[in-house]
């Protein structure tokens, strides 16, 4: 009997649970940074001068992180595919965590001076290694003990800690500042969150140290397939794959965060709506991303994962065109609605990524190479978007900002389309 049909194999719920824990914990980490984005750090970090420039100045902190993730992924992806998925998962998940509660230490600009900003920035970077190592992991986790033909299904798993973490993480900040006065918010109720993702972290250590290796990497091992260097293996052979799984995904990056981050500035900055009135839809919306990313993974199962990528993407270009009658002052209803349906057409994108990154890497290279591909989307897809999206809106209005949107689903449409004539048919991830 060869050693990975003898090692004990992880049961379906362990491994859901475990990936699925993970990444919630991670997204409520990276979630509670955006939500303080616009909400904190430009007054307390980034006083001085106008609050727009202070906004700008937080949303560049933000996007710090996503050039650290594809580092994240490299270095993770490198133990990942080298040591295992295992360890490699439990160390990604150790310095998001604490890079986090760290953010929730530390002194304001009032405090410390210019060592404020620049402490906030580095801790934001250690969130992004952490959660370019995460999301790989995860996905690999669930995929790679997926029964033929479930691929897409098990790997939506980790996709529902996005909606699940960011409902936490705007559930707690509504609480606050609904409990708290503006001054005791700004002063130390910001912090609670960030430091009580503490326990989230040691509920998902103790779940994940109970996981064994994947049956895949266990696969390789006896195969003796591992390579010596992943990164250069990805680069070298991997490369025009990789290319086009980045511009891919980028769409789903971009539609989220202009319905959460963006949104949030712009509806309570200038469109007139408060905090308390503007999180409650946004927390609408994000339902419907979590209810449709299971349907798109039965869907991805069914019909294939390119064909469901590419109509979610299209679905995207046309919404693209409704920012500007939907997204108005004084109708609550309207952004709601919204809200709701670019968040949903986000889900449809979302939930069939994992699965559809992963099958197009073989085992040897597959942590690094989803995991680069995936966090490379985020630089071209997500980090501009808010910054991107403010500066269209402040020059050419709300609808420019809807066409941003719809050019870059429409690259990631066509790139799912090479994607579907490259991979035409479903193959199975433990290849």
């Amino acid at each position: 009997m060869s050693d990975a049909s003898a090692a004990p194999r992880n049961s379906p719920a362990r491994v859901l649970f475990a990936s699925l824990i993970g990444t919630t914990i991670e997204f409520f980490d990276f979630y509670i940074y955006a939500t303080a984005a616009v909400l904190v750090f430009p007054k307390l970090f980034f006083p001085g001068g106008d609050p727009a420039t202070a906004t700008l100045q937080s949303f560049a902190t933000f996007a710090i992180a996503f050039f650290a993730r594809p580092v994240g992924a490299a270095l993770f992806g490198h133990f990942g595919d080298r040591v295992g998925r295992k360890a490699t998962l439990v160390a990604a998940l150790m310095t998001m965590g604490l890079s986090t509660v760290a953010i929730g230490l530390l002194p304001t600009y009032e405090q410390a001076g210019l060592l404020a900003p620049l402490l906030l920035c580095l801790f934001r970077i250690g969130q992004g290694l952490g959660l370019g190592g995460e999301w790989g992991g995860a996905v690999l986790l669930a995929t790679e003990n997926a029964p033929p033909g479930k691929e897409a299904w098990y790997g939506m798993f980790p996709q529902l800690g996005a909606p699940i973490g960011f409902l936490c993480s705007t559930g707690s900040f509504l609480i606050l500042t609904d409990t708290l006065s503006d001054a005791d918010f700004l002063s130390w109720g910001w912090r609670i969150p960030f430091i009580a993702s503490a326990a989230l972290v040691l509920v998902g250590l103790w779940v994940r140290l109970k996981i064994t290796e994947t049956p895949a990497f266990q696969k390789a091992i006896e195969r003796e397939e591992r390579v010596r260097v992943p990164m250069a293996e990805v680069f070298s052979n991997h490369f025009p794959t990789l290319a086009i799984a980045t511009v891919a995904a980028a769409a789903t990056f971009a539609i989220f965060y202009l319905m959460t981050v963006f949104t949030l500035s712009w509806g309570t900055s200038t469109l007139g709506y408060t905090r308390g009135q503007f999180l409650p839809m946004q927390m609408i919306g994000v339902l419907f991303l979590g209810l449709m990313i299971p349907v798109s993974a039965k869907l991805a199962d069914r019909f294939g994962r390119a064909e469901t990528l590419i109509a979610a993407s299209l679905g995207i270009v046309a919404y693209g065109f409704a920012f500007e009658p939907l997204f108005v002052a004084g109708d609550a209803v309207s952004v709601t609605v919204f809200l709701s349906i670019g968040l949903g057409l986000m889900g449809l994108t979302y939930g069939p990524l994992g699965a559809a990154l992963a099958e197009l890497f073989p085992t040897a290279v597959r942590y690094t190479g989803a995991s680069v591909a995936f966090t490379l989307a985020g630089i071209l897809g997500a980090s501009p978007a808010p910054y991107i999206a403010t500066s269209l809106a402040k020059s050419h209005g709300v609808a420019a900002v809807g066409w941003y949107l719809s050019a870059v689903a429409g690259a990631a449409a066509l790139s799912f389309l090479l994607i579907g004539w490259k991979f035409p048919t479903s193959r199975t991830v433990r290849a």
